[in-house]
């Protein structure tokens, strides 16, 4: 027995002293104390705009486009447009025309020139659609001047701007959004609505990427800025296409909230050799590995697992995936679901006797299914989204939606938190990288108040 508990107690210390190490192998990241005066933006909402007034910067590869959709969209009024390049302001003022609307007032000419923009006294909202560095400083002089701001993704690349956005955001008691388009795609929407009223039971784990190669859109960003983030820059530096629709699965910050991430990546190949393939000289650095890959944990015990390559030859994907107690959904590569028969009432799709998780449903039952569980959003704009367009309609629903709940002084689809929470993967993932993938704290953005609101819900006017 000596000899046996002589053997016992050194292994259990060593144990109990290997767990103790471990605890202290995670990298804390400090939440600022909110500054005196500020409250939280939880379900915040303004007084009802009847028409909103809107001002563009950034005409380059997605403003344009924005631009046509707010003339579609009714009660709203494009006050001005702005461009570092005068060159770009000719073609969102041709959309204004073909829609029948007056022209905007032009600002370009100087780097500063956004300024003014955003110092006029008859707009609402700044919809930000420049290059990712140039989106924080725009949205906090906006907002300095009283405006609602929509930004672009990423809306914010580092925790100081992060911190910055959303001090300033409840400082002057404005909205600030993140374009997040991807949570408006039909697929995922009817999913999200599949899972609120409880089709796939509890959430337990979901997937989201940006998996696109962009060899042939790399010429298009303006000063090389994209692929120059890439090189300087290591992380996942585009997590919210995929992070956005997997949070709100999760109620993230509407019960439930991040907590840990751990992300890892592998080394850089493809892109170095873009960059010498067009130079004729090989890059001294390259930041960015190829493939990055974060894993997520929330307070509830979920788990998130979120990817980036746009250097590879690899079909695109979002990699929209949830797993459930009684189902299953993927988008991609092929979408699907997957029930066990208890789980679908028999006037949700034919056949639903001959269910089985272990693949997805048919065509048939899909379609059945879908029809009955199409999101209401879907069912009011949809088609207006098709025909309109943007990404298949999602942009259109995404703007739409943004004016709907400004319009009817109701909470936006997405609040500065959701903004905060996604684009804290960029500054995170890095700092787990950089730390021979250490885990790291996911900061409460919502200085406390993540649980004040029980599941994520779009509002509707009464």
């Amino acid at each position: 027995m000596k000899k046996l508990l002589g053997f016992l107690v050194p292994a259990l210390l060593s144990v109990l002293s290997v767990k103790a190490v471990a605890t202290e192998r995670v990298i804390k990241v400090p939440v600022p104390e909110r500054p005196a005066g500020q409250t939280d933006l939880v379900g915040f909402a303004v007084s009802p705009i009847d028409t909103v007034r809107v001002g563009f910067i950034g005409l380059g590869m997605r403003g344009p486009d924005a631009v046509a959709r707010f003339a579609h969209i009714p009660g709203t009024e494009i006050v001005a447009i702005c461009d570092i390049d005068a060159e770009k302001l000719a073609r969102p003022q041709k959309y204004l025309e073909d829609a029948g609307r007056k022209r905007a007032v032009e600002y370009s000419g100087s780097e500063d020139a956004w300024k003014e923009l955003c110092e006029r006294d008859d707009i609402d909202l700044v919809y930000i659609a420049t290059d990712w560095v140039h989106h924080t400083p725009m949205a906090l002089y906006a907002m300095e001047h009283g405006k609602h701001v929509a930004i672009e993704v990423p809306a914010a690349m580092n925790l100081d701007e992060i911190w910055a956005l959303i001090n300033m955001a409840e400082s002057k008691k404005l909205h600030c959004m993140m374009l997040e388009n991807c949570i408006y795609d039909f697929f995922e929407m009817n999913t999200l609505n599949m899972a609120q009223q409880g089709l796939f039971g509890e959430v337990l784990h979901t997937e989201g990427s940006y998996i696109h190669n962009l060899d042939e859109f790399w010429k298009y960003y303006w000063n090389n800025w994209r692929m120059d983030y890439n090189q300087k820059h290591r992380g996942d530096v585009y997590p919210t296409h995929g992070v956005g629709p997997a949070c709100q699965l999760l109620d993230i910050h509407r019960g439930d909230r991040m907590t840990t991430l751990v992300s890892m990546d592998t080394k850089s190949v493809s892109g170095p050799a873009y960059i010498e393939k067009n130079t004729g000289k090989a890059p001294e650095s390259f930041a960015n590995g190829d493939h990055t890959m974060t894993m997520i944990r929330t307070a509830d015990g979920k788990t998130i697992h979120i990817q980036h390559d746009v250097v590879n030859p690899r079909p695109y994907s979002r990699m929209y995936q949830l797993t459930g107690t009684k189902g299953f959904a993927n988008k991609y590569p092929t979408p699907g679901y997957a029930f066990e028969p208890e789980q679908v009432a028999s006037d949700s799709m034919p056949d639903h006797e001959n269910l089985t998780a272990h693949g997805f449903l048919s065509p048939e039952q899909q379609a059945a299914l879908t029809e009955r569980y199409t999101h209401p959003i879907i069912k009011e704009v949809g088609e207006v989204a098709k025909k309109v367009g943007g990404h298949g309609g999602m942009d259109y629903i995404m703007d739409y939606r943004l004016v709907y709940c400004l319009q009817n002084g109701l909470p936006l689809d997405m609040d500065v938190y959701d903004m905060a929470e996604w684009c804290s993967l960029i500054p995170l993932s890095a700092l787990s990288i950089e730390n021979g993938s250490m885990p790291v704290e996911v900061p409460d953005f919502t200085r406390g108040a993540w649980n004040k609101v029980k599941g994520y819900r779009h509002a509707y006017k009464q």
